[in-house]
């Protein structure tokens, strides 16, 4: 499985590629596989207020229904359009195409590093 060394991911399988007060958010390949074959996904409006977390949105998948939960406190700036019209992209691509959406983020989330992801899902 891999885990991109230049991210910052959450205990719930979110990711964050951090740049400034900025962030591109998604979800771990490690979550992809668990879901499943992901048919529906749900994301926040653009210019909503979330929490960290807090539910943000849903992944469905064919397997069942998963929360999206916000992996710091923010506002929604932009969402991934391509992968709400085609859930799939999550699955092909988590990192890179399957990415769902862009915030500012407010204050210092508590995120990981790429090795202490890692320890956290061989635990």
């Amino acid at each position: 499985m891999t885990i991109p060394t230049d991210l910052h991911y959450t205990e719930q399988h979110e990711w964050l590629q951090l740049d400034g007060d900025t962030a591109r958010v998604g979800v771990t390949a490690y979550a992809a596989d668990a879901l499943g074959d992901v048919v529906f996904i749900e994301l926040p409006d653009v210019g909503s207020k979330i929490s960290a977390g807090e539910t943000c949105g849903e992944l469905e998948s064919t397997k069942s229904v998963s929360d999206l939960f916000a992996p710091a406190d923010g506002e929604v700036l932009e969402i991934n359009q391509a992968v709400v019209d085609d859930p799939a992209l999550l699955n092909d691509d988590p990192f890179e195409t399957g990415w769902l959406f862009v915030m500012r983020v407010k204050g210092s989330p508590q995120l990981l590093d790429a090795t202490a992801y890692a320890e956290l899902t061989e635990a």
